[in-house]
C-alpha cells in the first residue's frame, strides 16, 4: 500500500507548536496594543482579532466566532480527507494542505480559548500599515499558494 499525504501531518504539528509558542510569548511580554519597533518597516504589535483575515467581520457582534470555528473545522476535515488520498510524494498538495490545517487549528485554538485570535506581526511603511497577522495566518497563505502552484503544475503535466 502506498503512503498517503497524511505523512505530512508532522508539518501541521510544527505550525501549531510554533504558532502557539509565539502567541503565548506575545501574551506574556506585551500589553494590548503595545508595539516594539524592530526595523523601519516591521514591528511586533499585540492586537486582538475577533474576525478573520485582516479583521474581516471583527465587529459583527459575536456570531462570527462560531462561523469561523465551523469553517476551520470543516476545511480541516475536508483537507484531511483529501490528504488521505494524495500520494505522500505530492509535496506541494500534501505540504500545502498540512500548512493550511496547522494554521486553521492554531487560530481555532485562540478562538476557543481566548475568544479572539492573537495577532502581532506588523509590517508598515510610513503611514501605511498591513493588518497585523500571526504564524498561523502565514501558514494558511503559504499553504494556499502551494495549492495554487500545484494546480498549475498539474495543468502543465496534462498537456
Amino acid at each position: 500500500m502506498m503512503a498517503s499525504g497524511l505523512r505530512w501531518l508532522w508539518l501541521t504539528a510544527v505550525v501549531i507548536a510554533v504558532d502557539l509558542a509565539t502567541k503565548y510569548a506575545v501574551l506574556d511580554a506585551f500589553a494590548l496594543y503595545e508595539r516594539k519597533v524592530l526595523t523601519g518597516f516591521f514591528s511586533f504589535t499585540y492586537v486582538r482579532n475577533y474576525g478573520a483575515a485582516f479583521s474581516f467581520l471583527s465587529d459583527a457582534g459575536g456570531w462570527q466566532r462560531w462561523f469561523f470555528t465551523a469553517l476551520a473545522v470543516g476545511v480541516s476535515l475536508g483537507l484531511l480527507w483529501w490528504m488521505r488520498r494524495l500520494p505522500a510524494g505530492d509535496k506541494l498538495q500534501a505540504g500545502g494542505s498540512a500548512l493550511i490545517i496547522g494554521g486553521a487549528l492554531g487560530n481555532l485554538y485562540d478562538r476557543m480559548v481566548h475568544g479572539y485570535v492573537v495577532d502581532f506581526l506588523d509590517f508598515h511603511l510610513g503611514h501605511w500599515s498591513w493588518p497585523a497577522f500571526n504564524v498561523a495566518d502565514s501558514a494558511i497563505c503559504v499553504g494556499a499558494a502551494l495549492l495554487v502552484l500545484a494546480s498549475f503544475r498539474k495543468e502543465d503535466k496534462a498537456r
